[in-house]
């Protein structure tokens, strides 16, 4: 039985939120783990990650209201 279209779309919506904040702060961990810059690599992907959630938010919400 396949998805319907509405629930696809929410559910690449919910994937693309999720991957905006968790990518960057698993590139953040790497690089710490990498160069052992403990705080350094994780606090900047959280804050790359929020400010592409932030992005990703007021996209979404422009494509709402049309």
């Amino acid at each position: 039985m396949p998805i319907p279209k509405e629930y696809a779309r929410y559910l690449g919506l919910g994937a693309e939120i999720a991957a905006s904040l968790l990518v960057p702060i698993g590139i953040g961990y790497a690089i710490d783990t990498f160069f052992d810059l403990n705080p350094i690599g994780i606090l900047t992907g959280s804050f790359v990650g929020l400010a592409l959630f932030f992005s990703l938010v007021v996209r979404i919400s422009r494509d709402f209201k049309e």
